[in-house]
């Protein structure tokens, strides 16, 4: 089984569908709904990467994120948002309060798994915060 990865959204079809392609292509798959359970299972287990979404209804994204960032065991992680915010702007926000990287909802089929492999390929290499895409 290749690497962990942790889906964090609270849209249950946007869940299943990470889910299926992420798992197609031999990843083990977490999924949280909501941050604090996502916080909860990234402290209790090892994730190669996080995808989060920035629209959670207990806290959003970068609240997640900052706790994450902030505890010992999950600082290291690689986050990447998952988010359909996509405003001027979005993206270098997110980049700016600590996400590793940026993906579009809705979920591309075609590009979606590759681009997960790109954030993975980062992580493993032990990419530094400047080398975020």
């Amino acid at each position: 089984m290749k690497s962990s990865i942790l889906v964090v959204d609270d849209h249950e079809l946007n869940l299943k569908l990470a889910r299926e392609i992420l798992t197609a292509r031999g990843y083990e798959v977490v999924v949280a709904a909501r941050g604090e359970e996502a916080v909860k299972v990234a402290r209790d287990r090892r994730f190669a990467l996080v995808l989060l979404d920035m629209q959670l209804p207990d806290m959003d994204g970068l609240e997640v994120l900052g706790r994450l960032r902030n505890l010992p065991e999950t600082k290291h992680l690689t986050i990447v948002a998952l988010t359909a915010q996509a405003m001027a702007g979005d993206r270098e926000r997110f980049l700016a309060a600590g996400c590793d990287g940026y993906i579009q909802k809705p979920i591309s089929l075609r590009t979606f798994s590759q681009q997960v492999e790109q954030y993975l390929a980062r992580s493993s290499a032990g990419a530094t915060s400047d080398e975020r895409v």
